[in-house]
């Protein structure tokens, strides 16, 4: 079985705009992204920054790009773009991006979503993402010269996950279970000296942790660790260390050391592992690879500004 994570620019400026330009059917875009995809042909994919509606529909056109592979598909409201009525980035304003749960220009925005190629049961999902960032065991919350970031009442609301945590179990044919762990972390940037979004994202994996050592419960037996942490083990802004510490958990395959799978050039951090495909180690590893939207999938060859800086990553997993 192949899983696959895959941070694509499927989000758009408004609500309904991706819908729109899925039935439109010429996106440059989305055709970059969907040849990349089809070409990994994963088995089940885990999408980082695709828009959420409601019903589902624009989720639904982009699985009708692959012809039926993917009947199976799941997605809840992000905490992304969910207002919280409150000035989170104390910026003296409310109703900013940066003022959601998660940043976000408009409820749902950058979402997580999943297809599968087999059955989700949906029903036994595990959902964290309405945890609050303070009652994480360990939290480390913002400061600033010694004194709390948060004005009075942020810290009743605020939730720890800045998009989605979720376990979703999928029965694959011969009735074994895997755990998709997927999540999308914050970016450690984009803050100021409180370092909000660097702890913050230190936290969102932290969580993980907690879960594997069983803090919330049994934790999951037959898992993969998947999504985009949006932090590097070794570059990059963000805590390292906490990422190098979670990739060498003995219950944790880290087929992918020393890969990279986002490049952002000269002019931003360069190369940077921040996506991940990490299975138990019950799994056996039959393969790993990264896979980029290819330059002839699109017309000017700006690969970059049409498909993003993010390749996708991809392990096949036995038993």
């Amino acid at each position: 079985m192949r899983v696959a994570t895959f941070a694509a620019p499927l989000s758009r400026d408004g609500p309904g705009l991706l819908l729109r330009d899925l039935n439109k059917g010429d996106d440059d875009s989305l055709n970059a992204i969907a040849a990349a995809i089809m070409q990994a042909a994963p088995d089940v994919l885990v999408l980082t920054d695709f828009d959420y509606d409601l019903d589902g529909l624009a989720l639904a056109a982009f699985a009708q790009m692959f012809d039926g592979r993917y009947p199976f598909m799941f997605a809840r409201t992000p905490n992304s773009g969910f207002a919280t009525g409150y000035d989170i980035d104390g910026n003296g304003r409310t109703g900013d991006a940066r003022d959601a749960q998660g940043y976000g220009r408009f409820a749902g925005d950058g979402g997580l979503a999943i297809l599968s190629r087999f059955p989700i049961e949906t029903g036994a999902v595990v959902d964290f993402s309405s945890l609050l960032w303070r009652d994480v065991p360990g939290a480390v919350l913002p400061q600033i010269d010694g004194q709390p970031f948060f004005a009075s009442g942020i810290l009743d609301v605020l939730r720890l996950s800045s998009t989605a945590h979720w376990i979703v179990p999928i029965r694959l044919p011969d009735e074994t279970k895997v755990s998709i762990m997927a999540f999308s972390a914050t970016p450690p940037v984009f803050d100021g000296p409180e370092d909000m979004n660097g702890l913050r994202s230190r936290d969102e994996l932290r969580l993980w942790e907690h879960v594997l050592d069983g803090r919330y419960g049994p934790p999951p037996d037959r898992f993969v660790v998947v999504g985009n942490s949006n932090l590097d083990p070794v570059n990059g802004d963000g805590d390292s260390a906490a990422m190098q510490a979670f990739l060498s958990r003995p219950d944790i395959r880290d087929p992918h050391k020393g890969i990279t799978n986002g490049d952002w050039g000269d002019g931003g951090p360069g190369k940077l592992r921040v996506s991940y495909v990490l299975p138990s180690t019950n799994w056996r590893i039959v393969g790993a690879g990264t896979q980029s939207p290819a330059l002839d999938a699109v017309t000017d060859g700006q690969s970059d500004a049409i498909a993003g800086p993010h390749s996708l990553v991809w392990v096949d997993i036995g038993r």
